[in-house]
């Protein structure tokens, strides 16, 4: 208890500095250490883009970087070819670093498998010619629903090898989830397999999507990869095990050269709040973009760092920071298949020892969730190894910045707390390490070539340090293209508010007086209480600063009097309970931080909060719990047991507490 106190204390004091500039023995070797990056773009940033994209490997040069003639379906570097598998792969090989390890995979039960850039390189080319061998070509989409295993990645990149754009659907969806996704994009196959693992349990997915998936006439072929011995039925004429396909490929499959513009991939929104939006992606400039920002926002040198991103690839961040940017640089990475407290709650630092891992890249949910259980379990592990600490997903609280930056990375590690979304397809706003100081809770400025501005309802820009609509004024390579098959919604969805050139975000953000942004969340995650406007994140960030504790995840209810009022799910720390007490020191804490309309009327104690398997809170199921409604689809949870305790809870507290 005396070396809790003692953190808490430290990390008070910690947070009454503003700025945290890069420790000088980082910046003496960053591969960027002042802006004149910044300066070169904001001068000319289509040319300074080419000037990126010509670090990749090209079949045929590009005749225009930017054609802008039919806004906001911009085009980058038309005219040229590549291909992105043989610029993740086979240029590495080419260069003599076939035998460079490009994952230490680690399964959940401790197996273990080093995979080179040669190896990859072989199993590519292998699928490839599997799907080519099932008529499958330019074009074709195919669907991909598998766990963090190697042959996730080997099946993206035999996909772009032909230019048959992928569909990876996150492994914790449904099968209902998976079917609507490959009816959406009209898939022409799919690759998956026989059964999942989850801390020490086994689900089928093989037969579970046969069960969902009714007679697509289009889904024409399911691989089916063995990996944890689940019985399924293998349809004759439809279904191939994985490794029977390989071993019938031919091994010899050249890449494809592909239209810059040629689509690479479709990425589906969750879906939780309407129908999912297919996300279309292409292929040079979102590998220009990806490659650019891995290499210089991780201050990667690829000969040296081992890389560990923890998300899934089911996910943007893991397209563009477990596949696309780290194999295009060359890098080697960890990939993990379990979760972060199996078979122990030190299990990630464990492996950040094992690996030698230099630089760690995380949600802030999962570093609350680490702060909660304990600074001793990474404490036990010799991390002197990590150099850099990444941050993406949603806005940092100062203190879980703070408990990070002391606690994981020893204090010298800097932190980059990167904004940006499945649209944008990279990084967009932080702070270049060797360049810039951080400031904890704030995302930073927008990287090279990106020019973001906040703006009110009618698009002007506002004041510095007043709350308004975040967007980006001008085209980027690694944006979005369009909605698969849905052209309108493309555009009522981004462009139609402000009229292209300017794309509206959808986040709520202000700028301060050193220029630093700070993204506040969602417009739909900001609570009207009596028309004033309050950001969930910010009453979340005063709620976690109270030392007692770990989580809060903060909504909307509505309120007959006030419009909505603020209810707050709150975790505490260890094994404290909550009481009547507790509530009224908690509000009074927020009034203090916020002011006294930031009170929560309604307190909720919980165990656990409802969260995805990739660690994103589910406020939808809280909405649904406060407001007393049926709950929807809770298959996507990493606990669906938790919502029991959480509707107990709130029937015991009442309406308001």
């Amino acid at each position: 208890m005396a070396d809790d106190q003692q953190l808490e204390q430290e990390l008070a004091a910690l947070l009454e500095q503003e700025w945290f500039e890069p420790p000088e023995g980082f910046r003496a070797r960053a591969r960027i250490t002042d802006l004149s990056e910044h300066e070169a773009a904001e001068r000319d940033p289509v040319g300074w883009w080419e000037r990126q994209a010509k670090e990749l490997d090209w079949f045929e040069p590009w005749t225009t970087a930017l054609d802008d003639s039919e806004p906001p379906f911009y085009r980058w570097f038309s005219g040229g070819k590549l291909n992105v598998s043989h610029n993740c792969l086979d240029r590495h090989v080419a260069a003599g670093l076939g035998e460079r390890v490009a994952f230490h995979w680690h399964g959940e039960e401790g197996e273990k498998r080093a995979i080179t850039y040669a190896q990859l390189l072989a199993d590519v080319q292998r699928c490839a010619n599997a799907l080519k061998a099932r008529g499958i070509g330019a074009g074709d989409v195919v669907g991909i629903y598998l766990p963090m295993i190697p042959e996730v990645i080997v099946a993206m990149l035999a996909c772009t090898r032909i230019g048959a754009p992928h569909n990876v659907v996150f492994g914790g969806f449904s099968a209902e989830s998976v079917a609507e996704r490959m009816e959406f994009s009209n898939a022409s196959a799919l690759i998956t397999v026989d059964g999942a693992r989850r801390k020490g349990k086994t689900a089928a997915v093989k037969s579970t999507v046969d069960a969902t998936m009714g007679d697509l006439s289009h889904l024409e072929t399911i691989l089916v990869v063995r990996h944890t011995g689940e019985a399924c039925e293998m349809r004759e004429g439809r279904d191939l095990w994985w490794h029977d396909a390989l071993q019938a490929a031919d091994p010899d499959c050249p890449a494809e050269p592909l239209d810059a513009e040629h689509p690479l991939f479709i990425l589906y929104s969750s879906g939780s709040t309407a129908k999912p939006k297919g996300i279309q992606h292409t292929t040079g400039g979102y590998l220009t973009g990806a490659a650019w920002t891995f290499r210089n926002v991780f201050d990667v040198r690829p000969e040296s760092d081992v890389f560990w991103c923890t998300a899934d690839v089911g996910w943007i961040t893991g397209h563009s920071y477990i596949v696309y940017g780290p194999l295009a640089n060359g890098a080697t990475s960890v990939m993990f298949e379990g979760a972060p407290d199996y078979p122990e709650k030190d299990v990630w630092w464990r492996l950040c020892q094992e690996y030698g891992v230099t630089i760690f890249y995380t949600a802030p949910t999962a570093i609350r969730t680490c702060m909660k259980w304990g600074a001793e379990h990474p404490q036990r592990h010799d991390l002197s190894s990590l150099r850099l600490l990444g941050t993406v997903g949603e806005p940092i609280n100062p203190k879980a910045w703070a408990w990070y930056w002391r606690v994981v990375g020893g204090g010298r590690c800097p932190v980059v707390d990167t904004w940006w979304q499945t649209e944008t397809g990279q990084i967009m706003i932080t702070t270049l390490p060797g360049a810039q100081a951080a400031k904890p809770g704030s995302a930073g400025t927008p990287l090279p070539g990106i020019a973001a501005e906040v703006v009110d309802n009618d698009g002007r820009e506002v004041q510095r340090d007043v709350q308004g609509l975040l967007t980006l004024r001008h085209p980027w390579p690694g944006m979005l293209r369009t909605l698969y098959k849905e052209r309108d919604r493309y555009l009522s969805g981004y462009w139609e508010r402000f009229g292209a050139p300017t794309y509206f975000v959808g986040d709520a953000s202000r700028q301060d007086h050193d220029g630093y942004f700070w993204v506040i969340g969602r417009v739909d995650d900001v609570i009207n209480v009596s028309g004033h406007r309050m950001s969930t994140a910010e009453v979340e960030s005063a709620i976690v600063s109270h030392p007692k504790v770990a989580e809060a995840a903060v909504i909307g209810q509505s309120d007959e009097d006030t419009g909505q009022s603020i209810c707050a799910y709150v975790t505490l720390r260890g094994d404290l309970e909550g009481d009547q007490e507790l509530e009224v020191e908690l509000r009074e804490h927020v009034a203090r931080r916020i002011g006294k309309l930031a009170r929560p009327r309604r307190i909720i104690w919980a165990s656990e909060l409802p969260k995805t398997r990739s660690g994103k809170i589910m406020r939808r199921l809280l909405q649904d719990v406060a407001e007393g409604r049926e709950l929807g689809d809770v298959t996507t949870l990493r606990d669906p047991d938790v919502m029991a305790q959480l509707s107990r809870s709130a029937e015991a507290r009442g309406d308001d507490g």
